[in-house]
């Protein structure tokens, strides 16, 4: 099987969702996360794109969950990382570890935490 690729985003989603208190969730509290810790300008279409991108190449699986009183009755679209996806953020994580390892940075920048 070939090592699993992700792109910037779908890494952020997959880390947030890996980062919340449940282990299932919907798409709200993955924009939050990202929002909180990454990018303040994230919008809830560009995490559902991804979310359903990420359910294709088959790093999260989703369900519709129970009906709830406060949506009127809606059911959230809850999602999971699978061992598929939780693997590719390792795989990730460890790529850039490497990269960095042999980045020539600005020792300006390393200092100011940039």
């Amino acid at each position: 099987m070939p090592e699993p690729r992700l792109g910037e985003f779908e890494e952020l989603v997959l880390l947030a969702i890996l980062g919340l208190a449940e282990p299932e969730t919907y798409a709200v509290p993955i924009q939050q996360r990202i929002a909180a810790y990454a990018r303040p300008a994230t919008t809830l279409g560009s995490v559902y794109r991804t979310l359903s991108r990420l359910e294709h190449k088959g790093f999260v699986r989703s369900w519709r969950g129970e009906i709830t009183r406060e949506k009127g009755g809606k059911r959230k679209r809850l999602y999971v990382v699978t061992g598929f996806g939780q693997t590719a953020v390792v795989a990730t994580r460890e790529a850039r570890r490497r990269l960095w390892e042999h980045a020539e940075v600005n020792p300006a920048l390393q200092q100011a935490g940039l």
